[in-house]
């Protein structure tokens, strides 16, 4: 084939020391192991602790293994995309930030804002950077710091979410590798039922909203259970029916850590055996758009070139979306 594709050339991912277990969360809310476990298959969560830390740094340490582990010059990248909804600061775009932190003077930079699915979003427009000729090495990175605009009073909330940053290098290939194909869908009616109501344009900072906890993640579970259940196991099934795969043709699943439940439910509608999901849910916790890429590190020395994985992914807004790529190397 002549035709270009982007392929992942490298990943490496990035966790702060600092273990939230469930154990600590008995102590700061009505909740207990066995409760948090049984739903959610969550037993701790990394979260990133001290002044001025923010999705940045985790953002940055992951580029800058990713560098080194690929042996690029951080003058050789042409462009970074951070997918994040909890960035340091409005703007600038914490990609910038990174950007700046590992010394690629020749990129540019930008965030792109699609919660859960953030990582999928960024790593097609990566793909299509590739694809159009003008780029040769674009990093796309997933991070986010969810502890920041967690509410630890809320039980609801505080036991699904940790901090961490992974990231990808792609590259141009002609070979029958990289990204095959994606579905990425949207619907915007959904954004009442996961959100952050405010410090917006909309709703800006005032003492009432921060007296009435309006700057944490909301979510209406049952609602968002539903909704997630349904779309991602959806899309999921559907790239696989148009290009002609089934469960025994996928190396892996590599699904959005949100819900144990979720991911068993995905995996049962594509026809996939347990053993063939990607899961590290127990010691991360959901970590928004860092899922995916730290489940891609966390298994990288059992990925083989060829293998074909799916990703799935479904967040806030609603966002919801599937990737089919043919992983481009043997573990090294």
């Amino acid at each position: 084939m002549d035709k270009l594709r982007a392929m992942i050339t490298g990943i490496q991912g990035y966790v702060p020391e600092y273990r939230l277990t469930n154990k600590e969360l008995e102590k700061l809310v009505e909740t207990n192991d066995e409760w948090i476990v049984s739903r959610t298959g969550i037993k701790e969560r990394r979260i990133l602790k001290g002044e001025n830390q923010g999705t940045s740094v985790m953002g940055a340490e992951a580029v800058k293994g990713l560098l080194e582990k690929t042996g690029t010059d951080p003058l050789d990248v042409d462009l970074i995309i951070c997918a994040t909804v909890t960035p340091d600061m409005p703007f600038p775009a914490t990609g910038n930030i990174i950007a700046d932190l590992v010394g690629a003077k020749n990129s540019y930079s930008f965030d792109i804002g699609a919660a859960c699915s953030g990582f999928l979003y960024a790593l097609q427009i990566g793909n299509q950077f590739i694809q159009s000729g003008t780029h040769k090495k674009v990093i796309v990175v997933g991070a986010d710091k969810m502890s920041s605009i967690v509410n630890y009073k809320d039980r609801a909330t505080c036991i699904l979410f940790g901090d961490g940053a992974g990231a990808v290098m792609l590259e141009p290939t002609t070979e029958d590798l990289g990204i095959v194909d994606s579905i990425l869908k949207s619907d915007g009616s959904g954004a009442n039922y996961l959100q952050m109501k405010a410090g917006g344009s909309r709703r800006p900072a005032t003492q009432e909203t921060l007296d009435a906890d309006e700057h944490y993640a909301y979510q209406e579970g049952s609602t968002v259970f539903k909704f997630a259940v349904t779309n991602m196991a959806d899309v999921s099934a559907e790239i696989m029916e148009k290009n002609g795969l089934t469960g025994d043709d996928i190396a892996w699943l590599v699904p959005h850590q949100a819900n144990l439940r979720i991911i068993n439910a995905t995996a049962n509608r594509m026809g996939i055996s347990s053993e063939k999901v990607m899961m590290n849910i127990e010691k991360y916790g959901n970590t928004t758009a860092a899922t995916i890429p730290l489940c891609l590190w966390d298994y990288e020395s059992q990925l083989k070139k060829g293998d074909n994985l799916i990703l799935a992914a479904f967040g806030g807004g609603f966002t919801w979306g599937s990737i089919y790529l043919k992983w481009g190397y043997d573990p090294k």
